[in-house]
């Protein structure tokens, strides 16, 4: 049975894909539904500089997840913006919420360069403590 869901949200059109399923999946399941966005704070940058980034990232997901509200209708849902790398932040927030399951989308960058730099969802499949679905946007 699923009661807590979340769904990662960056305003892309996979985290709208991902946002659609979960919101789909609350409504079957009657579960609590739960919209996490997470910026990440620059690389380099003085500490006025990075607590700047941080502020505009911030309010710009606040803004982006304004609409999200409205599409939640009568479904219990909470939306947060947290700060930190975005697999680790999910998971993070998975494990001190009880989460029962992770929607993330999948952006489709190619072989390479996933293998390169990684990827978001492939490393919260990896370290989630339930099930997690990866939702691909539709052609």
């Amino acid at each position: 049975m699923i009661e807590k869901l979340l769904v990662a949200f960056d305003g892309s059109a996979p985290a709208q894909a991902a946002f659609d399923f979960a919101l789909d999946l609350a409504g079957k399941y009657g579960a609590e539904l739960f919209v996490l966005a997470v910026s990440r704070p620059p690389e380099f940058g003085g500490e006025e500089e990075t607590e700047a980034v941080i502020e505009q990232s911030r309010r710009h997901y606040e803004h982006v997840l304004n609409p999200l509200q409205a599409r939640a209708g009568g479904l219990k849902a909470r939306f947060e913006v947290k700060v930190g790398h975005p697999a680790e932040a999910i998971v993070l927030y998975a494990e001190d919420h009880g989460i029962d399951h992770i929607v993330v989308g999948h952006r489709g960058h190619g072989l390479f360069e996933r293998w390169l730099i990684g990827s978001v969802a492939r490393q919260v499949i990896a370290y989630a403590p339930c099930a997690v679905t990866v939702v691909r946007p539709r052609a």
